[in-house]
């Protein structure tokens, strides 16, 4: 159920998913010039198990314990549950930590790793340290950078132990997500661009597709990014990754889009794929005259009282380098940011620090002080 603007935070029911904790929790992260090197020494390391597993899988090698779930007797119709009691001064078991959101990331899994160390979100071996405290990657975690495959393992090893630890790691769907997915399903099938002709792969590679990850793009990656919400409400903050409307045109509700999109992808259609790809690629909603009020449709739609979003680097948002009719918005000559980019008279954050053009990646808690 959406949580809507002025309603309390919506009490969070741990599931069965929640406490798997596969094998690969355990390894350390590297950056990705010592990554290669161990794929390269370790070739078994390539079957990663991940976190997207089928509903009724568990993970290779994974042994629930006491410790991992509550022990549940049936009596009757009855379902109970041993849980241990709480010590007094404790937190509950399902309180909501702080929440931070991540901007796009594009490969740059480095910078990211130092990123989330600065926050204190993970630790110096690159485990999750941060107890309870949630975190929303806002998508694109490929293309441009030289590693956007170890970017996603890494977020999906980092869901898996922020589970653990009781708090979480999540992520939405971003404009590339659905260009990789697309180029890895579809390759070079001509698709209805509405200006003639197009190929995923064309369009992939265009917008900074990376050899690298495609090679090493495994199943577990494809379901991953196939299952990712578009659009999420989260303590007052409507988060999505690209600054449009045209979410308003797959829903009317948070469930009704993400099922929408989830339909789409898993029918398989290129050209229905290719739209959805072509609309999240839509920008700028929210910067001139009519921003405020864009944002508001928005907000009216699908609640919370501020949109966060990523996809649309800072500078081009501020006018600084490019235009809006540069291939997909990036590249180009590098800017300076400082942080979050707040307009459309306060509606709007802007998170995509524009990492690919020398800017930040910036990781920021929310709400936003100062």
């Amino acid at each position: 159920m959406t949580q809507g603007a002025g309603l309390g935070p919506v009490v969070r029911t741990a599931t069965l998913r929640d406490f798997r904790v596969p094998p690969y929790a355990q390894v350390p992260v590297q950056s990705h010039a010592s990554s290669y090197e161990h794929v390269l020494d370790h070739p078994e390391n390539l079957d990663h198990p991940g976190n997207a597993v089928p509903d009724d899988e568990l993970p290779e090698g994974y042994t629930p314990t006491e410790r991992d779930l509550p022990v549940v007797n049936r009596r009757g119709d009855t379902v109970q549950v041993t849980v241990e009691p709480v010590e007094t001064g404790a937190p509950a078991p399902d309180a909501l930590g702080p929440l931070y959101v991540v901007g796009d990331v594009h490969g740059y899994l480095d910078e990211l790793v130092t990123a989330l160390r600065e926050q204190g979100l993970i630790d110096d071996d690159g485990h999750w340290s941060a107890g309870n405290t949630r975190l929303w990657f806002l998508g694109d975690f490929t293309d441009r950078g030289p590693d956007g495959i170890g970017v996603i393992d890494l977020v999906m090893r980092l869901s898996a132990e922020a589970a653990a630890a009781g708090g979480y790691c999540k992520a939405l769907m971003g404009n590339h997500e659905l260009l990789l997915i697309g180029a890895k399903r579809f390759g070079d099938t001509p698709v209805n661009s509405g200006a003639g002709t197009a190929t995923f792969q064309a369009a992939w590679l265009l917008n900074g597709g990376q050899k690298n990850d495609m090679d090493r793009l495994q199943d577990v990656h494809l379901q991953w990014m196939a299952r990712l919400d578009a659009v999420v409400e989260e303590d007052g903050h409507l988060l999505m990754h690209s600054d449009t409307t045209a979410y308003l045109e797959y829903g009317t509700t948070i469930a009704d889009v993400n099922d929408k999109v989830h339909e789409i992808l898993n029918r398989n259609d290129a050209d229905e794929c290719w739209d959805l790809f072509r609309k999240f690629t839509k920008r700028f909603a929210f910067r001139d005259e009519e921003g405020p009020q864009a944002v508001r449709e928005l907000l009216a739609a699908y609640g919370g009282g501020r949109i966060v979003h990523g996809h649309s680097p800072i500078p081009y948002l501020l006018g600084q380098v490019g235009t809006e009719d540069a291939a997909d918005g990036q590249g180009g000559s590098s800017a300076a940011v400082d942080g979050p980019h707040v307009y459309a008279d306060g509606l709007a954050i802007a998170m995509d620090g524009g990492v690919t053009m020398a800017g930040k990646l910036l990781v920021c808690r929310l709400p936003l002080h100062g």
